[in-house]
């Protein structure tokens, strides 16, 4: 049996083509799991997933016995955050916590996937409800290493090849960091552009849905898919974009060899014709960080009330301490942190038209995956984009002495995440 590791792009080509077979491509992946899996855990165990895969895929045959007429994803497994309600599997969100607690109504985004022809391949691991206490999951690269979080497994999953695409979270920067150490694209939209129907929140102030590939065509066929009134630019300007790279406070929250690699990077692509414009753009990010992290406290402890109230003991020390801690902020502070965002969002557009910027560009990440699996990283390089809301595709661009991936973090303006993608389309063969 041949072991295919094919990009979602390519996975789409040769079913459509059929220069291989749907029960190929499960069989293939599943063998990769068999091999894989038992060193990475990404993936919440599964018994009989291949007999499940290959009995729905023939019933997916039977419902579209026209080849011409299959949808876009026919026959794709994709692995979806264990944050995602879907039905015929349970949602655990990382936690100890009763499974019946979160039985509601299956993700919009999941069925949408399913109409589109996709196969739910299994449930990806998550860190308990998001946010800082990891699961088992480790980097593909480096297994001793994080894989950043909180969308540990989908990131780790696909740079494994054991999935094409796998959906992700991001309430600072869930899909970014773990697209950064892992090595692979990931997207994060414009705020409220998918919907989060479905799927457990963090912060309803903050939270994106968005997801993982292994190349930018991926990302571009599911946005297409998922974002509310997705518009493909029909005219493309072939034009180098202005780059804008957000310097001072922001950017030193990196450590000396991402700034380091950055720079190079930055300078190569001068070299290759780009304009690239400095400022500092934040001014005083602690203010910003301080802010985004009382409006996603006050958020969490919200969403928790009734069930840390019954089941408190059950939950990690620092899931518990954003619980309490969000219950302590005054209601003045959360106004006005919800109130910051789009005065943020407003202030990066006026940046952007004095100075002529296109797209901004950043590190993915502050360092390289660190090592241990009790931390998942700093989400500083995404925290102010998130707060904005504005719409991020981590590309991966850059390697550590030690071999281990960073990303580098594109952003466009508010709800033109098609702009983005057809910027990035004229940069990412440079990089």
């Amino acid at each position: 049996m041949k072991i295919f590791n094919l990009s979602l792009s390519e996975s789409i080509n040769a079913i459509q083509n059929e220069t291989i077979e749907v029960e190929d491509l499960i069989n293939s992946i599943c063998d990769r799991i068999d091999r894989l899996e038992p060193l990475i855990h990404s993936l919440i165990p599964e018994i009989g997933r291949r007999n499940r895969l290959l009995r729905e895929a023939r019933d997916l045959k039977q419902k579209y016995p026209d080849k011409n007429k299959r949808p876009i994803l026919f026959g794709i497994p994709i692995g979806v955050k264990d944050l995602f309600r879907v039905d015929g599997f349970p949602t655990q969100a990382g936690s100890k916590l009763p499974t019946n607690l979160f039985e509601e109504q299956e993700s919009s985004v999941v069925t949408a996937l399913k109409n589109a022809g996709a196969l739910i391949l299994g449930k990806t691991v998550t860190t308990e409800f998001a946010y800082f206490e990891p699961g088992p999951t480790c980097n593909p690269h480096n297994l001793s290493h994080t894989p950043g979080g909180s969308s540990s497994g989908s990131a780790a999953a696909v740079v494994c090849g054991l999935t094409p695409l796998a959906l992700g979270t991001q309430t600072i920067g869930s899909i970014t960091r773990p697209a950064s150490f892992c090595g692979v694209y990931g997207y994060k939209p414009s705020y409220k552009r998918i919907s989060t129907n479905g799927v457990i929140p963090f912060s309803v102030s903050a939270d994106h849905i968005g997801f993982f590939t292994q190349d930018l065509q991926g990302i571009e066929i599911v946005a297409s898919l998922l974002c509310n009134h997705w518009n493909p630019a029909t005219k493309t300007s072939h034009q180098k974009p202005v780059i804008g790279i957000a310097v001072g406070s922001y950017l030193e929250q990196s450590n000396d060899e991402v700034l380091s690699l950055f720079d190079e990077k930055t300078k190569q692509l001068e070299q290759l014709g780009f304009k690239i414009v400095k400022v500092d753009t934040f001014g005083d990010i602690e203010s910003i960080n301080k802010a985004h992290k009382s409006m996603i406290a006050v958020d969490f402890s919200k969403v928790h009330e009734k069930w840390f109230e019954n089941f408190e003991g059950l939950y990690r020390e620092n899931t518990k301490k954003l619980i309490i801690e969000g219950r302590t902020i005054t209601k003045k502070i959360y106004q006005d942190a919800l109130a910051g965002r789009e005065m943020l969002r407003t202030q990066l557009e006026v940046i952007k038209s004095i100075n002529k910027i296109d797209i901004w560009l950043s590190p993915s990440s502050c360092s390289a995956a660190t090592e241990g699996l009790d931390s998942t990283g700093s989400p500083l390089m995404n925290l102010p984009w998130t707060y904005a809301g504005l719409p991020t595709v981590s590309v991966p661009a850059m390697k550590t002495s030690n071999h281990l991936p960073i990303g580098l973090q594109f952003v466009g303006s508010f709800n033109q995440d098609e702009d983005l993608i057809a910027k990035l389309k004229l940069i990412v063969h440079f990089l």
